[in-house]
């Protein structure tokens, strides 16, 4: 199963979209990289890579990420890690996991759980 990686730059924020998620696809493995090691908000290099693995299996792994420093640290880690069974969604961050988790939790293959992840860009929430 492709596993999900959150990184936000508060962990209670991080925590919340998890929980969110696991509520629509529950047995996905996701983990989250949400703030500083001290507790104050930021993105932290050793908490993404920890979190991708812990969570990157056979199936690969799929990071979606807030804004700002938790995409640029994601690059770094990505570009030092040289795996391409890791791959980034660009995609809201809620809806963006809702979705990758519910294309993971259906055995669905790594580039179309971020295809999966990804099409929550056009999402319209009002008519």
């Amino acid at each position: 199963m492709v596993g999900i990686v959150v990184v936000a730059h508060n962990t209670k924020l991080a925590e919340g979209v998890k929980e969110m998620a696991e509520m629509m696809a529950n047995g996905v493995h996701i983990a989250i990289a949400g703030g500083l090691e001290n507790g104050i908000m930021g993105t932290s290099y050793e908490k993404i890579s920890k979190a991708i693995e812990f969570v990157c299996g056979r199936d690969g792994a799929v990071v979606i990420m807030d804004m700002g420093s938790a995409i640029m640290t994601t690059e770094l880690v990505l570009e030092n890690l040289k795996d391409d069974a890791v791959r980034m969604a660009d995609c809201p961050l809620l809806e963006g996991t809702v979705r990758a988790a519910v294309a993971a939790a259906n055995g669905s293959k790594l580039e179309d759980v971020v295809a999966a992840a990804e099409s929550a860009c056009g999402q319209k929430k009002l008519a």
